[in-house]
């Protein structure tokens, strides 16, 4: 099975999700700058999601560069990916309404929790259709900052019940970690096609 149909429904989907959060961004009443002010929460929890979904977007499409095919173990792990990256327009908007309140923060986390670890068992299942000497598997490696970010969310999660400042910030580190470019599937592109 090729992989041209999930990847051009996952951008479709992800492209949704971004649009359903840009949506939910509200102008104010009136034209008074000070009506921004109150609105500050909402545009940060939109920003920080915004590059979430735009750190998975790029993830995946290099994810995918480095495979020639798809099985049904891999079609129902990218599923469950965009499940959870589903979540997140919903997560945004608590999370900015309230103000980064407690429980909204820890539920974002939650989100990022889940939707990392739904990306980790995509790769995984991808290594397995191609073999731990393909070049994905050879790409990711042992996917330290995967796991890393893992290890953040589970932290952040009971963290934000006693400063939710605090798990913001490690959702903001996360993020600007994987800002960094990450090099590994390029480098796996350029070396030649897949070995099956």
């Amino acid at each position: 099975m090729t992989k041209g149909r999930l990847e051009a429904f996952s951008d479709a989907v992800i492209a949704i999700i971004m649009t359903i959060m840009v949506l939910e961004l509200r102008a104010p009443e009136g034209p008074e700058l000070a009506l921004l002010v109150p609105l500050i929460p909402v545009f940060l929890s939109y920003v920080l999601s915004f590059v979430f979904l735009g750190i998975y977007w790029n993830n995946h499409h290099h994810l995918l560069q480095a495979v020639q095919q798809v099985n049904g173990t891999v079609l129902w792990a990218n599923l469950h990916l965009l499940l959870w990256l589903s979540m997140i327009p919903f997560v945004t908007s608590w999370l900015g309404s309230s103000g980064f309140s407690a429980w909204p923060v820890a539920l974002y986390g939650v989100v990022m929790l889940f939707s990392g670890t739904a990306f980790l068992l995509l790769s995984r299942a991808l290594v397995a259709l191609h073999g731990v000497e393909s070049q994905i598997a050879t790409a990711l490696g042992r996917d330290f900052k995967g796991k890393l970010s893992l290890v953040s969310y589970l932290i952040a999660i009971p963290l934000a019940f006693l400063a939710p400042w605090l798990s913001c910030a490690v959702y903001v580190t996360v993020a600007a970690v994987w800002l960094i470019p990450d090099r590994r599937m390029e480098r796996a592109v350029r070396s030649g096609p897949a070995r099956e």
